[in-house]
């Protein structure tokens, strides 16, 4: 089994907010998240919140591999909340969240765990892509994005609508009929998507954030089979690049609305051949 890693922040001056790694037949991928200009709440920071529960999650389903992927979140949801409750102000509405891919093989099987807007892509033997993604946060974000997208990305006008957007979409979070995302809150990890595979059925397993997928959900200009054959031959920095290529050409986000101009983009590409 090899495992390559690409990784890259939004802008170059930022922190990386995406966390990956790999280990013991095991592999996390999250992608950090908060509310544009709020106070969090927590003096750490996003990326230190991403990177502290991804790196308890890992060494957790690694180390147990007949505990279900979802006890093994929630444990480390509560593990890094114990870190900072006493020093944090964990009730913020825009306190640091993350979302979650976990993966791990054992007696045969991959066991997945997905939740938020990442993405989990498995290639099967049979030449198959399939790409698993937890669609609860672009379903909401579509009935609350009114002008968003109709302005140039970066206006203010664009900064003004993405702010009330934001502020709409955080009352959502964590809550029945809105979306499901990694925070303070341990119960979020029961409303992850869950499944088992079987190993000798998959060619590949790829972790990325979505910050990398744009290429294909939100560019159109690859479809997951392409990604697939992009990643085998030239690896996860490739289709990183090519992302940025895409970003460059439309920095104002008329041809692809969005809601920054560029993304944290992480993609771990696991080969099980």
């Amino acid at each position: 089994m090899i495992v390559a890693l690409g990784s890259q922040p939004a802008e170059p001056a930022r922190a990386n907010e995406d966390f990956a790694a790999a280990g013991l037949g095991a592999a996390v991928l999250l992608d950090g998240a908060g509310v544009a200009g709020a106070e969090t709440g927590c003096v750490h920071g996003i990326a230190w919140f991403s990177s502290t529960l991804g790196g308890l999650l890992l060494s957790t389903i690694a180390a147990v591999p007949a505990r279900p992927l979802t006890d093994c979140l929630a444990d480390a949801i509560r593990a890094v909340r114990s870190l900072h409750e006493d020093t944090c102000d964990l009730t913020y509405r825009a306190s640091p969240t993350s979302t979650v891919v976990a993966v791990r093989a054992h007696a045969g099987v991959l066991d997945y765990l997905v939740l938020g807007d990442s993405t989990l892509l498995l290639a099967g033997t049979d030449g198959s892509a399939t790409a698993i993604t937890d669609q609860r946060l672009d379903e909401v974000g579509k009935r609350l994005r009114g002008p968003v997208d109709t302005l140039p990305t970066g206006s203010s006008e664009h900064s003004a609508a993405l702010a009330e957007y934001r502020d709409a979409l955080t009352g959502l979070r964590n809550r029945p009929g809105g979306f499901w995302i990694a925070g303070p809150t341990p119960e979020a990890a029961d409303h992850a998507l869950t499944g088992t595979v079987p190993l000798d059925s998959l060619a590949s397993v790829t972790l990325l954030s979505d910050g990398a997928t744009r290429l294909v959900d939100s560019f159109e200009l690859a479809d997951w089979k392409e990604t697939l054959a992009l990643l085998n031959s030239s690896g996860p920095d490739e289709l990183i690049r090519r992302v940025r290529e895409a970003e460059a050409g439309d920095p104002d986000g008329r041809r692809w609305p969005r809601g920054k101009a560029h993304d944290d983009a992480t993609v771990l590409h696991w080969s099980l051949a």
